[in-house]
C-alpha cells in the first residue's frame, strides 16, 4: 500500500520518540484506515511489545481486530485473550468485554 502524507508525518514523529504509544498506535490506525491491515498488525506487535511493562490497551484489540479482517483466526484469539487479561489487569472494564465479545465470537 502506498503511504500516505500523514503516515509520513507520524514517521518522523517517531522518529524523534520511538516508544511514544499514541503515535505508533495513530501509525497502526493509518495504516488499517489504507487497508495494510498487514502493516497495521506488524505495528500493533511492536508498540504491544514496547509497552510491555505498562500495556497499551487498545493495542490488543486492534491487532485482534485486524488479525481476524486477515482470517489469522488462531494468532487473533491469542492476542485477544492476552488483551483481555491485560484490560483486567489495568481495570479496563469496558476494554475487556469489547475484547471478550470478539474473541468469543471468533471461537
Amino acid at each position: 500500500m502506498a503511504r500516505t502524507a500523514r503516515m509520513a508525518q507520524i514517521e518522523a514523529l517517531l522518529a524523534e520518540d520511538p516508544n511514544d504509544a499514541f503515535l505508533r498506535y495513530g501509525l497502526a490506525m493509518e495504516h488499517s484506515s489504507a487497508g495494510d491491515d498487514a502493516e497495521c498488525v506488524t505495528v500493533l506487535r511492536d508498540l504491544i511489545a514496547r509497552t510491555a511493562a505498562e500495556p497499551y490497551v487498545p493495542a490488543f484489540l486492534q491487532c485482534g481486530q485486524a488479525l481476524a479482517r486477515l482470517d489469522r483466526t488462531e494468532e487473533a484469539c491469542a492476542v485477544l485473550a492476552q488483551g483481555v487479561d491485560v484490560a483486567r489487569k489495568a481495570g479496563d472494564t469496558h476494554a475487556q468485554g469489547e475484547m471478550q465479545g470478539l474473541l468469543s465470537s471468533l471461537e
